[in-house]
């Protein structure tokens, strides 16, 4: 990627969704392959992702691969052998997270570091850069401040690179901007593995962040009751996205690798959109693909399933990130319950809503929802609505509507008149996006020529500047009609249909006004077009495979704690060529029996309940009352402790692995230095 260029990196979860996704604008998709990607049911064959890339390469989008968790030895051959088969498919670039990785043989794709590999500080990213990665996910905890001074710490971009090999390799920085939020440092979480064997750094979390946990102080008092205290709403960099290109960041992350296609669509187009305003605005950036996007729908993120959302730490610390509440998808408020029928399950059961927007409207199959006196989300599918006449009593501007809920009203605690109801599943919004809902499209110029007698040649060049050419012989007759020749004949090449190529100007450039045959301009065009499509392929060449730096550049630290998720003998060789003299075995390896930080995280729970002790400064009455004391997660049987880490302002969950997680994930020992080796 170039100095100038913005790439908008979308998920999916299938080739499908990927192809729809380039559809509506990514520059970039990132997929599962077939194994080795940190989502374990999001897996695709081989032969899928290639029909993707042939897709993709039509627009110059690229396909990334992740290749993301941490690997076993006997893991590390099948994916040098798996690299090898993405690579012939036409992929191009690998997200990884075992630095093992850099120490096969692979073949010269490129290397992109996993948001795994958490990247918070400028050493780490320059480390990685000169280790060879071309493209360094970030932590999603950074602000605005901390991402500029990582893009600072890498130096000047080679106008060079990637055109003819400069001699200054330089990463280009990737941010998260939309999706569900990992409460802790990516890769530093280990609470799933040791409560269930489940290890979040191979792809299987449980996620344990989202459960309801009691909080209780030292000496047993609750400070929470059944809040989600670990769940982060979701996040939304919408409103900062200008903010992050000026801070460095060049590719814009979608999460959502497990989500439907009607959330890849809807937030694709939604960042396409943003993007291209940006891109209209300021020439001296540029997008890394081709062509130009038009919607059947208005992009909405509030349309998907979201947690309400928060723009994280980009702006700074803030109190309102968390859904303590719950979880789910609390929709948007469309109005309130007027009255409730309860036939006892005699089919009469129904309510009647009060809608606040006259435009809205209700459809059977809508998912509604409500908060009950405890504030727990309860959700109510509707089976059939009505829309009635508005009463006299009404407010001006309402709509009555009665709805038939799939459930018996029994199972809705707390519905009563008066309750606030939200929508968060519009069937009229899944309808639209189960359809076609986008068409891109590239620019092309098109002229009609006849350079010599006889002869017809249309060239097309598109808006990347790649040109082609078509050329017929053929008896030519002047046109009955010589005023409308050249209308005629523009008409009739225009009509791209369902290429991907738009006419931006076709130009007529005969000698006299001939009549050529409809039949003629269309194989004419068809062959023109088969050529321009040719030569794009051809021009979409292979991102270049940075080189390390030589000799390697030693790492940050030369100890390193389960925490760098060293869990084979080539990512210990990486660490160790790289002046790492003390190399613990992952969490994975059940070498850390006692009570050691199952997750780091920049949420603090003391913070968002308002006991941190820098919120009292200055408050009087509480100097000396509020502590830096432990608090206590209780799930069950699960208890859990928080510490807290006031100088970096961080938070760690502290726990143990479960004994029976030990016995039943038993894998050979990995024989690392556990202390520093003794001088020779």
């Amino acid at each position: 990627m170039l100095a100038h260029q913005l790439e908008l990196l979308s998920p999916a979860r299938t080739a499908d969704i990927g192809i729809e996704a380039v559809n509506h604008g990514a520059d970039a998709v990132y997929i599962g392959g077939p194994g080795f990607g940190a989502r374990s049911s999001a897996d695709n064959p081989v032969q899928d992702i290639a029909r993707l890339v042939k897709h993709a390469h039509r627009f110059h989008s690229r396909i990334f691969v992740t290749l993301n968790t941490i690997l076993r030895d006997d893991e590390l051959e099948p994916a040098r052998k798996l690299v090898r088969q993405l690579y012939d498919a036409g992929v191009d670039a690998l997200i990884i997270q075992d630095m093992g990785l850099l120490e096969l043989d692979l073949p010269p794709i490129q290397l992109h570091a996993s948001t795994q590999t958490d990247i918070r500080t400028p050493e780490k990213a320059r480390f990685l850069q000169d280790a060879g990665l071309s493209q360094l996910v970030l932590a999603r905890e950074l602000t605005l401040a901390q991402i500029a001074g990582i893009d600072m710490a890498l130096g000047a971009h080679d106008p060079s690179h990637g055109q003819s090999g400069g001699s200054h390799h330089r990463a280009a920085l990737e941010f998260f901007v939309h999706g569900a939020l990992c409460v802790a440092y990516s890769g530093q979480c280990y609470i799933s593995h040791a409560h269930t064997g489940r290890s979040a750094n191979r792809g299987d979390c449980s996620q344990a962040c989202r459960l309801p946990y009691q909080v209780v102080d030292e000496k047993g008092r609750f400070v929470a009751h059944d809040k989600h205290v670990l769940s982060m709403k979701d996040n939304n960099q919408s409103a900062n996205m200008e903010a992050l290109i000026d801070a460095g960041i060049r590719s814009f992350k979608i999460e959502g690798r497990y989500k439907d296609m009607g959330y890849v669509k809807n937030i694709t187009a939604h960042y396409r959109l943003l993007l291209d305003e940006i891109l209209e605005r300021r020439p001296e950036l540029a997008a890394t693909s081709s062509g130009h996007c038009t919607y059947t729908f208005t992009p909405d993120p509030d349309q998907n399933f979201n947690r309400e959302f928060t723009d994280y730490f980009v702006q700074g610390r803030k109190e309102d990130i968390g859904a303590f509440d719950s979880p789910k998808n609390p929709g948007q408020p469309i109005g309130w319950v007027t009255k409730v029928s309860n036939g006892l399950g005699h089919g009469k059961d129904f309510i009647e809503l009060e809608t606040t927007d006259p435009t809205t409207v209700l459809q059977n199959g809508d998912g509604l929802c409500y908060h009950d006196l405890q504030k727990e989300l309860v959700g109510l599918q509707t089976n059939r609505v009505e829309a009635l006449p508005s009463p006299a009593s009404a407010t001006q501007g309402t709509t009555l509507w009665r709805v038939y809920p799939k459930d018996p009203m029994a199972s809705f605690n707390d519905l009563r008149k008066g309750r606030e109801i939200n929508r968060n599943r519009s069937m009229d919004w899944v309808r639209t996006l189960d359809k076609k809902s986008a068409d891109r499209r590239i620019p092309v110029w098109m002229a009609l020529a006849d350079p010599a007698p006889g002869q017809l040649t249309l060239t097309l060049t598109d808006e990347d500047g790649h040109t082609a050419q078509a050329s017929t012989s053929l008896a030519l007759t002047m046109a009955r009609d010589a005023s409308q020749g050249p209308h005629k004949l523009k008409e009739q090449l225009a009509r791209l249909g369902d290429t991907v190529f738009d006419a931006l100007d076709v130009a007529v450039k005969l000698s006299q006004p001939w009549f050529v045959p409809a039949s003629t301009l269309n194989a004419l065009r068809r062959e023109a077009v088969e050529a321009l499509e040719t030569v794009r392929i051809k021009s979409c060449t292979r991102l270049p495979r940075a080189k390390a730096v030589e000799p390697p550049v030693p790492y940050p630290e030369d100890a390193l704690t389960y925490l760098a998720n060293v869990f084979n003998h080539k990512a210990r060789d990486f660490y160790a060529k790289h002046g790492v003299i003390v190399i613990a075995a992952a969490y994975e390896a059940n070498e850390e029996a006692g009570d050691v930080s199952l997750m780091i995280t920049k949420h603090c729970v003391r913070f968002s309940l308002s006991l941190c002790p820098k919120q009292a400064k200055g408050v009087t009455g509480v100097q000396g009352t509020v502590k830096a004391e432990p608090l206590t997660l209780v799930n069950g049987k699960d208890t859990l402790t928080l510490r807290f880490e006031c100088k970096p302002c961080e938070m760690h969950v502290v726990g143990k692995i479960r004994p029976n997680v030990v016995a039943s994930t038993a894998t050979s020992p990995l024989k690392f230095y556990r202390t520093r080796p003794a001088a020779a």
